[in-house]
């Protein structure tokens, strides 16, 4: 595990998340893989039947490489139908 001097408190195992949670009724509640991947689908799906493609945006990592950048903007562009995609690169 990896340590930081100054941050001892960042990482504390104990405090990590193990399993998907998901919200029923306002409260949080654990969750298989599969219930937590179709809920995350179903509201990406809700949101562009309901607003389009320009309601949803993806942000990548400046640490990617080239092609798991490209990889996300053809993920944006094709299935969430967005060309809102931007990373922290700049030059």
């Amino acid at each position: 595990m990896a340590r930081h001097p100054h941050r001892p408190h960042r990482f504390r195992p104990q405090q990590r998340l193990t399993q998907p949670l998901v919200r029923d009724g306002g409260i949080l509640r654990p969750a298989s893989w599969d219930e937590a991947l179709d809920r995350a689908a179903a509201g990406f799906r809700r949101t562009l039947d309901e607003f389009g493609g320009e309601a949803i945006g993806m942000f990548s990592c400046s640490k990617s490489t080239n092609e798991m950048n490209f990889v996300a903007q053809k993920l944006a562009r094709t299935a969430l139908d967005t060309n809102n995609i931007d990373s922290c690169n700049r030059t």
